[in-house]
């Protein structure tokens, strides 16, 4: 059991029989009251984001959260089809539950999965990762006086920004994390 004082942003917990991750957290004690802990937890399971508060004698069980590699294998429909690297057993998990993280997957990806009790819940994509680009708008002479980006579309139907050089048929490298351009491959 976690106390307050242990709940900090980057744990696991369990609320509900239900994971989550802390993704904030702020501690206060006002005058003569009791300290609390207010968290912004994300739900594991399917992604939603909550907002909870805590009092101060409150006593939280931590998520036993294993993790794994896996391979994306294809997708059927929602469901996106992943490999354990180690057992090669296949699974399955719900756009719904992917999120954004689905518009990163390109088949052959390799990834960090997150299991409770033994069942595999969520991915965790590396910070970056190459992509193809399938549709860039050809450069317009002389159109530097802005940033000098344009949008296009990647191999899994992502659009970003991205600067005026980038050709269709290329391969960049894009943050998962902030889904924006980094370099090219």
């Amino acid at each position: 059991m976690l106390g307050l004082s242990e709940i900090k942003s980057g744990r696991n917990i369990i609320l509900k029989d239900v994971p989550y991750a802390v993704l904030y957290h702020e501690h206060s004690k006002t005058g003569r009251a009791g300290s609390v802990l207010r968290t912004r937890l994300k739900n594991l399971q399917n992604g939603a984001i909550l907002e909870k508060t805590f009092q101060g004698a409150d006593k939280i069980s931590e998520a036993d959260i294993n993790k794994s590699k896996a391979q994306f294998l294809y997708r059927e429909k929602e469901k996106y089809c992943f490999m354990d690297m180690e057992s090669y057993e296949q699974f399955s998990l719900s756009e719904k539950v992917l999120a954004s993280a689905k518009d990163y997957l390109v088949e052959g990806t390799e990834m960090t999965v997150l299991n409770f009790n033994s069942q595999p819940i969520n991915i965790e994509l590396p910070v970056k990762i190459a992509l193809r680009v399938v549709e860039a708008p050809p450069n317009v002479r002389g159109n530097t006086v802005s940033s000098g980006g344009k949008i296009i579309t990647l191999e899994t139907g992502l659009k970003i920004s991205a600067p005026l050089f980038i050709k269709e048929g290329e391969k960049i490298i894009v943050n998962t994390e902030r889904g924006e351009y980094v370099s090219r491959v």
